[in-house]
C-alpha cells in the first residue's frame, strides 16, 4: 500500500486535539471540585467509614451551603427512610416539590420518593394520592405495584383489582394474587345478610379466568385454582346443591391432591349429608394410600371414630402408623387405646397397655409436642398458624403456606 504524505499532517493534529481536549476537561473537573464544600467529601468519607449518623450530618451542611443540590436532597431522603427517620425524609421530599424551578423528571422523581415515605410511615391514604398522581409517570409500574399493596392492606379489592388489571396491561405481566383478589370478593358476597349468591359466582367466575391466565402452559391443560374449587364448594352449599359440592371437592383430590387435607372434612360432612359417609372414608382412604397427610389422616380418624367405633379407628391408626410413622399418629393411637374399653369377659382388649398410667402420662407428653408440630408454617416470615390462610398473617405474602403440618415438612 502507498503512503500517503497528508497523514504527517492529519496524526499530530488529531493527536493535538486530542491533548487539548483532556486538559479541558481536566480543568473543567478541577475548578468543580473545588467548588464542592469540605463537607461533602466528609460526608462521603463517613458513607465510605459506615458511619451514617455523621454522614448526613455532612450533607446536611452541604445542603444548607448550596440548595441546588437536588440529587443532595434525594440521597439525604433516601437515606432518612432507609434509617427509619421517616418524617425527616418526608420533610426533604415535601421541601423539593416546593421549589418551582424543579425540572418535571425530578419532580416526578421527588413524588415516587414522598409516596414511598408516605408508605413506609403508614399513611395509606396519604401514599395511595400520590401513587395516584404517578400513573401516567415513568414510575407508573412501581406505582401500581405499591397501589396493590396498599388496596391489600385496605382490604380494597375492588381497587386492588383495578390496580393489577392495570399493571398486567401496562408490563404485559400475570399478577399472581388476582385470583385471591377476586376470591375475597366472592368470600365478601357469601358472608353478606343475605348472601349475595349472583355477586359470589360472578366473582368466582372473574378468579377462574384470572387462574387459567396465570397457569396456563403450553402444551399443558388448565388445572383452576384450587381455592377456587374449594369456594365453589362452599357457595353449593349455601346453595343447597350438595352434589354440585362434591363434583368441586372431588376436583381438588383429582387435581391437586396435596391439598387434600383442606377438603378432607368437608368432603365427608357432604358424604354425611345423603348418608354415604363409609364411602367417603373410603375414598380418602384410597388417596391417603397414595398421597399421606397428617389432616387426611387426622379426617379418617375422626369419622371411623364416629361411624364404626374408637376399636375400628385404633385399627386404622395403628396400620397407617406402621406405613407413615408421625407423632401426630401416635397421639391419636395413645388416644384411641385409652378410649377402648375392656372386652365383656374382663379380658383386656388386644391392643389395651398393661399399664394405663404409663400409657396416659406418654400420650400427654407426645400431645405437648404434637401441639405445637401441628401448625402450618410461612416459608416467607417463618408465622406459624394452627389453620391454613391463603395469605400470611405476618408478612401479608400470598401462597407462601405450604398445605402440610410443621411435622411434615423437612424444616
Amino acid at each position: 500500500m502507498d503512503f500517503e504524505p497528508w497523514l504527517l499532517i492529519v496524526i499530530p493534529l488529531l493527536f493535538g486535539l486530542g491533548w487539548i481536549a483532556a486538559r479541558v476537561d481536566i480543568r473543567q473537573m478541577l475548578s468543580e471540585t473545588r467548588n464542592l464544600p469540605d463537607s461533602y467529601f466528609r460526608g462521603l468519607n463517613f458513607l465510605l467509614n459506615e458511619k451514617p449518623d455523621q454522614a448526613i450530618d455532612a450533607f446536611i451542611e452541604v445542603a444548607k451551603l448550596n440548595p441546588e443540590t437536588i440529587e443532595l436532597h434525594f440521597a439525604l431522603g433516601s437515606l432518612f427512610r432507609r434509617r427509619g427517620e421517616i418524617e425527616r425524609a418526608i420533610r426533604v421530599h415535601q421541601n423539593l416539590l416546593q421549589r418551582t424551578d424543579l425540572p418535571s423528571l425530578q419532580r416526578e422523581q421527588a413524588l415516587h420518593e414522598l409516596a414511598q415515605d408516605y408508605l413506609r410511615a403508614g399513611l395509606l391514604d396519604r401514599a395511595e394520592a400520590a401513587f395516584e398522581q404517578l400513573k401516567a409517570t415513568r414510575f407508573a409500574p412501581e406505582a401500581l405495584r405499591a397501589l396493590i399493596r396498599v388496596h391489600e392492606t385496605e382490604r380494597d379489592w375492588p381497587q386492588a383489582i383495578l390496580a393489577a388489571q392495570a399493571l398486567q396491561g401496562l408490563v404485559d405481566e400475570p399478577v399472581p394474587q388476582a385470583v385471591h383478589f377476586h376470591c375475597e370478593q366472592a368470600a365478601a358476597a357469601m358472608i353478606a345478610t343475605p348472601p349475595e349468591l349472583d355477586a359470589a359466582h360472578a366473582a368466582l367466575d372473574a378468579a377462574s379466568h384470572a387462574s387459567r391466565q396465570r397457569n396456563a402452559a403450553p402444551d399443558a391443560p388448565t388445572v383452576p385454582h384450587v381455592r377456587v374449587s374449594i369456594m365453589r364448594a362452599e357457595l353449593a352449599m349455601l346453595e343447597n346443591n350438595p352434589v354440585a359440592c362434591r363434583v368441586h371437592l372431588e376436583a381438588v383430590l383429582a387435581h391437586a391432591p396435596e391439598y387434600a387435607g383442606l377438603v378432607a372434612a368437608k368432603l365427608l360432612d357432604n358424604h354425611r349429608v345423603d348418608g354415604t359417609e363409609a364411602d367417603g372414608i373410603a375414598m380418602l382412604e384410597a388417596h391417603y394410600a397414595r398421597y399421606p397427610s397428617l389432616d387426611v389422616f387426622n379426617a379418617i380418624f375422626q369419622a371411623r371414630r364416629t361411624v364404626y367405633g374408637i376399636a375400628d379407628a385404633w385399627v386404622f391408626a395403628r396400620a397407617a402408623m406402621q406405613r407413615n410413622p408421625s407423632l401426630l399418629g401416635l397421639d391419636r393411637l395413645l388416644e384411641a387405646q385409652l378410649a377402648a374399653p375392656a372386652r365383656a369377659d374382663g379380658v383386656p382388649a388386644p391392643h389395651a397397655v398393661a399399664v394405663v398410667d404409663d400409657v396416659a402420662l406418654m400420650r400427654s407428653l407426645i400431645h405437648k409436642h404434637t401441639q405445637r408440630m401441628d401448625r402450618y408454617i410461612c416459608r416467607s416470615c417463618g408465622f406459624k398458624a394452627r389453620r391454613f390462610h391463603w395469605q400470611c398473617p405476618g408478612c401479608n405474602a400470598w401462597e407462601t403456606y405450604a398445605p402440610k403440618r410443621l411435622e411434615e415438612l423437612d424444616v
